[in-house]
């Protein structure tokens, strides 16, 4: 099969090295680290680019993207000839970390607690992924909303707690809020080592620069398996939503599921 990967860059050398050994031919195609500081530039990237790969003249048995919901990053990617495929995964930390279990277990307390990567290391302006630098499409300014929800939000995260719970729910809105919110309150920088590139000392660049800062260093292992298995077709559906032609990305925001596939009217 012909595969068009469309990825974050961060994913740069794990998904060259899965590629390098997956049976099916993939054309890569990878996307600047701080294209997700602007959701819904991010969104936009996206879709040009899956618009691109159906408009040309490779006829691609399905488009994979590599990101996680990435603060709503994909959110209502389709195609229209296409299957597409994308990882249950929160943001790109699930990913480097091999599952959304190993992801739970690390970070359900604080789920965007910064982290960093080779990756995030080698490109780009910063090191670390900080979720609360993430832009909120059409909530910073918006001044709709004077009421306060009740787990005591700032007036203006009130607001974005309104526009969110209008879009997905009270408990969707609260479970984004704490993970837009959190990493401002903790102390960590986590560190994931790929160890089939443990070998390039990012581990101790990265450790250097936490304690230079005053922050405590964790270091966790990470795991290719989830960029392994979308760029060789191992698509189980725990794991992996599969789009039909037709339909496109939708955010559940839990622990499970995360996204869902609905019909793109």
């Amino acid at each position: 099969m012909v595969f068009k990967l469309i990825a974050c860059e961060v994913f740069y050398r794990e998904v060259c090295l899965c590629v390098a050994t997956s049976p099916h031919r993939v054309d890569l195609e990878f996307t600047e680290k701080n294209a997700h500081e602007r959701s819904d530039f991010l969104r936009s990237l996206v879709q040009s680019k899956i618009d691109a790969a159906e408009s040309g003249s490779v006829a691609y048995d399905a488009i994979l993207l590599g990101f996680g919901l990435c603060g709503n990053g994909v959110l209502g990617a389709a195609a229209t000839k296409t299957p597409i495929v994308l990882p249950r995964a929160h943001d790109c930390c699930t990913i480097f970390l091999g599952s959304r279990q190993a992801f739970k277990e690390h970070f359900s307390d604080n789920p965007s607690l910064p982290f960093s990567s080779v990756g995030y290391m080698e490109r780009g302006g910063t090191w670390i992924h900080d979720a609360s630098a993430i832009q909120a499409p059409g909530l910073d300014n918006n001044p709709r909303s004077t009421a306060y929800p009740p787990n005591g939000y700032s007036r203006t995260a009130a607001q974005k707690y309104d526009e969110y719970a209008a879009l997905y729910g009270a408990e969707n809105a609260k479970y984004i809020m704490e993970t837009l919110t959190a990493s401002r309150q903790n102390n960590q920088i986590v560190f994931i080592d790929v160890p089939e590139l443990s070998h390039l000392g990012f581990a101790e660049k990265a450790k250097a620069e936490a304690e230079a800062s005053g922050r405590e260093f964790v270091q966790l292992p990470g795991d290719m398996r989830l960029i392994r298995n979308l760029v060789h077709g191992n698509w189980d559906a725990e794991e992996f939503l599969v789009l039909k032609p037709g339909q496109k990305v939708a955010g559940v925001y839990d622990w499970d599921e995360i996204v869902r596939a609905e019909d793109n009217a």
